[in-house]
């Protein structure tokens, strides 16, 4: 005998439940990326590169803090968006779990004009036959019509309602394993949109500084420019030194038109992030953010990850979620409890009828459909596993994120310090080297080597300071702590 249809559609549901929850609750595992050099950095290859823009264009400039941008890359990300939405419809696939433990209740009412062939009923002609004897003398049946009319209401009241089956207890518990997995599917969402919009907003930041930087190498070239145009105007120096500021000048004239255009496009990508029109001015309120962090060894910052990683948190309820799917499976060998019943009133061409009710149990118990229920089995069984050892796999890269991270922040904090060392020794040696020439000591080459010297220093530090936040960031990002600890990783 097969296993009640009632049964299969109960397994059928679950197993829905389970593969969409399986689906929409993948989580997000991404490797970091420069916005700026990456050449997929569009919505079309990953959502968490776009967003709904939500704010028309202002003659106003926009000021933006770092918490702005964040917030507001939160309110409109794409991918985010994304992620919320499937945690609806997983929601929605709960509750549909739960409403097969509930009760269904339902109101039915009709009314109709109904024609009934009594003939085809079986009250025709032998039947008449027979019960004419019985009737009174006299009695003529001659127009009687085997085709009646009548009008008839009826209204019913119909209660069922599932008291036991191991399917959809298993499925109930599958549905709330998907939909804890979706919730932390969309908070590992939040932390990826948190990491995007914080790294184009320092990536903005730096780009500013070495605008900044270039600006004022500039200005001073320019200054170098006239004393020794005017040196040589005087005959006091060569044109050679004349041509040498110029070409100086010139070239930092270069590279500030290369920082103010990388500084534009750094600026449209970071509005792409948060929503915000590409033809909106906005202004960065915040300045590179610089801090040490406190030493921290593996082993406490694995113990943070496991207890705070959304995308473990959200594998984890993936594999309970599989485990249930097996469950379920098994479960189609139990019987299924169920209740059923209604109370009705009929009533035919106006004349009323006594109500009519039903009250029935029903205990089903499947017999044979061994093949296919083991087939099922293996194959939940075997997507259990595989989740099992995913999980492991991905406790074994926790702790290897957290591993490389903090070797990144301990490299680029180094980097860093030698960078801000450089910057100090360049502009001493600039400032020396400028005395010398003022002095008539030294001819303009070697003032143009100690330019360029602090140029380099300044933009490497720029560079550096840009990365050791980043690590600061991607540390925290491997904790699982990122959306609520990111001011304090940064020093802000």
């Amino acid at each position: 005998m097969i296993v009640s249809q009632s049964i299969n559609s109960v397994a059928k549901r679950a197993a829905v439940v389970i593969l969409f929850a399986a689906v929409c609750a993948m989580p997000v595992l991404r490797a970091q990326v420069n916005p700026s050099s990456d050449s997929n950095y569009s919505s079309a290859a990953n959502a968490f590169y776009g967003s709904v823009t939500v704010q028309p264009v202002t003659d106003e400039e926009l000021k933006l803090s770092l918490d702005d941008a964040v917030r507001r890359g939160l309110d409109t990300n794409l991918g985010l968006k994304q992620a919320e939405y499937s945690e609806k419809n997983l929601r929605g696939q709960y509750n549909q779990a739960v409403q097969q433990f509930l009760p269904t209740i339902s109101l039915v009412g009709d009314a109709g004009y109904h024609m009934y062939n009594l003939e085809a009923l079986g009250f025709g002609p032998s039947l008449v036959a027979k019960v004419l004897p019985i009737l009174p003398p006299g009695t003529d049946i001659s127009g009687f019509s085997f085709i009646t009319r009548a009008e008839v209401t009826e209204g019913q009241f119909k209660y069922e309602q599932t008291l036991f089956s191991g399917p959809v207890i298993a499925g109930f518990k599958a549905a709330g394993a998907g939909m804890r997995a979706a919730y932390f599917a969309k908070m590992s969402a939040r932390g990826e949109v948190v990491q995007q919009v914080a790294s184009a907003y320092l990536r903005a930041i730096a780009a500013a500084s070495a605008v900044e930087n270039a600006r004022a190498l500039e200005e001073s070239d320019r200054v170098s420019y006239n004393n020794a145009h005017e040196a040589h105007v005087a005959g006091t120096a060569a044109n050679l030194d004349e041509l040498r500021a110029r070409v100086q000048y010139q070239t930092e004239q270069q590279a500030r038109i290369q920082a103010e255009n990388g500084l534009q496009k750094d600026l449209i990508l970071l509005k792409r992030e948060i929503g915000v029109d590409p033809g909106q001015k906005i202004v960065l309120t915040d300045r590179a953010p610089y801090s040490e962090l406190a030493a921290q060894t593996p082993e406490e910052v694995r113990a943070i990850a496991y207890k705070n990683r959304q995308d473990y948190q959200n594998l984890t309820n993936q594999a309970l979620e599989l485990k249930a799917a097996h469950q379920a499976y098994r479960a189609q060998r139990l019987p299924t409890l169920s209740f059923k019943g209604f109370y009705g009133v009929t009533e035919v061409a106006s004349i009323g009828s006594h109500g009519n009710f039903a009250a029935t149990g029903e205990l089903k118990f499947p017999i044979f459909r061994e093949a296919s229920l083991r087939g099922d089995i293996d194959a939940a069984h075997a997507q259990w596993d595989s989740a099992e050892a995913q999980l492991s796999d991905l406790r074994v890269k926790i702790d290897q994120q957290v591993r490389s991270a903090l070797l990144d922040v301990a490299a680029d904090k180094k980097l860093v310090d030698v960078a801000q060392s450089n910057v100090e020794l360049a502009t001493r040696a600039l400032s020396d080297e400028t005395d010398r020439v003022n002095a008539g000591v030294d001819d303009t080459l070697p003032l143009v080597d100690a330019q360029a010297s602090l140029s380099t220093a300044q933009n490497n530090f720029v560079e550096s300071l840009y990365r050791y936040n980043l690590s600061k960031l991607a540390l925290a990002r491997a904790a699982g702590i990122l959306e609520q600890q990111y001011r304090d990783y940064l020093g802000r």
